[in-house]
């Protein structure tokens, strides 16, 4: 099972295995607090398309779009979440402040495959 939480979110027990998908560590949280067990910048949107979208609501779709494209070469390590997520409640943690960013693509594109 997948689930997404903020970093800013208080960790609870039944989040159970969290992968935080940011390529930058969540300003103002320590790594006590934010209970991360893996930090997979690996699938988090490229540096350019980061800038690219900076939380701009209205370029939502071609920002998933664009970061289904790249998460297409990304297979290795999609494959350690859809692993993990066979045994155990994994949460997707991100550090954005919008509802819309790459956790929620990243959780709507392995629902897909």
């Amino acid at each position: 099972m997948l689930k997404l939480k903020s970093a800013y979110e208080h960790y609870e027990e039944s989040d159970g295995y969290r992968i935080l998908v940011d390529r930058l560590w969540p300003r103002g949280v320590s790594k006590q607090k934010a209970h991360i067990d893996l930090w997979l910048k690996e699938v988090s949107p490229s540096s350019e398309l980061r800038k690219w979208y900076a939380h701009d609501e209205a370029k939502w779709e071609e920002f998933k779009k664009r970061y289904f494209d790249e998460l297409k070469n990304k297979k290795e390590f999609l494959d350690i979440i859809l692993e993990r997520a066979k045994n155990q409640i994994i949460t997707l943690v991100y550090s954005s402040k919008s509802p819309l960013n790459n956790a929620k693509a990243l959780i709507e594109y392995i629902e897909r495959r």
